[in-house]
């Protein structure tokens, strides 16, 4: 499948529902970062734009990155309603080319996981060296299957973080890993659905 099948794809799943008025932060972000000063971050697969409020909101400058146009604009306008246009810059971006060009001190990517190619492992291990010393690369996976997934394939596998990690083959002398487990939660889906979730982490710091 093609670029432009991806992007009719996922333009497809943001305009099938209606704009989010408050999109919440991921839960994984807020306990990760709530205690880190403020600096430059990229939010990988930006969706809704929740995690990139967040940040912005609580002085990061966030550069957020979605294949979806509708997705891109609609975080775009959230956040000139919000005084945070000068905080958030929404793009729209392949991440099958080239890696959004800058240095970081956060980068996100949660539930980076797609029907279409990707070679999820080279984008990782770019982001990985997009990191200033001492920034994090933050990597949450579906652990489980949650009842609005796009992907309801029963014989779907998880990687495990550490699995992750592994893959990623990340020199230990400038990358650390700082936090690998796979904690549960009670999450609430676009519907107002709710069910337990566990969810796959991954925190990584650049040390040099």
């Amino acid at each position: 499948m093609n670029a432009t099948d991806a992007v009719t794809f996922w333009d497809g799943v943001y305009a099938a529902r209606p704009p989010a008025a408050a999109p919440r932060p991921n839960a994984r972000l807020t306990e990760t970062v709530a205690g880190l000063p403020p600096g430059d971050a990229l939010d990988l697969g930006c969706g809704d734009g929740g995690d990139a409020l967040w940040l912005a909101g609580r002085g990061w400058r966030v550069t957020a990155a979605d294949l979806s146009a509708v997705a891109v604009e609609r975080l775009t306008a959230l956040a000139r309603a919000r005084g945070l246009g000068d905080r958030v810059t929404a793009v729209r971006h392949d991440l099958r080319g080239p890696f959004p060009y800058g240095a970081f001190d956060l980068i996100s990517a949660h539930y980076l996981h797609t029907p279409f190619d990707l070679d999820r492992t080279a984008v990782l291990r770019s982001a990985a060296h997009g990191l200033r010393r001492d920034g994090r690369l933050l990597v949450v996976d579906h652990g489980s299957t949650a009842p609005w997934s796009w992907n309801q394939d029963p014989d779907v596998r998880h990687p495990s973080p550490e699995e992750v990690a592994a893959d990623l083959d990340l020199d230990a002398a400038t990358w650390t890993v700082e936090r690998a487990d796979a904690p549960r939660r009670i999450a609430t889906g676009p519907d107002g659905r709710t069910a337990e979730v566990t969810d796959h982490v991954l925190l990584i710091r650049r040390v040099t």
